[in-house]
């Protein structure tokens, strides 16, 4: 079974090891054809604490690491322009 990958950006980097990561998801609606967004937070495993808020990082589903947190993050795609 192929393993899931996907972009999206990080929105916290508060705890120890993990950061939240959004994913979006754009699709058209089946009747009037408008883009909707469907927005989803995933936990993720960051080892080495090295992505901040606003990065677009590429996350990848993996065991369970603890009760919510089921991905890991694999590279960072761009930093974000924001210092914090």
């Amino acid at each position: 079974m192929p393993v899931k990958q996907e972009i999206g950006i990080v929105i916290s980097d508060k705890m120890n090891k993990t950061v939240v990561v959004e994913i979006e998801n754009r699709y058209p609606h089946p009747i009037y054809s408008k883009t909707l967004i469907k927005t989803k937070k995933y936990l993720a495993h960051d080892e080495l604490e090295e992505a901040n808020i606003g990065d677009q990082v590429l996350v990848q589903e993996c065991r369970p690491l603890s009760k919510r947190k089921r991905w890991k993050l694999i590279k960072i795609l761009s930093k974000s322009s924001l210092v914090s």
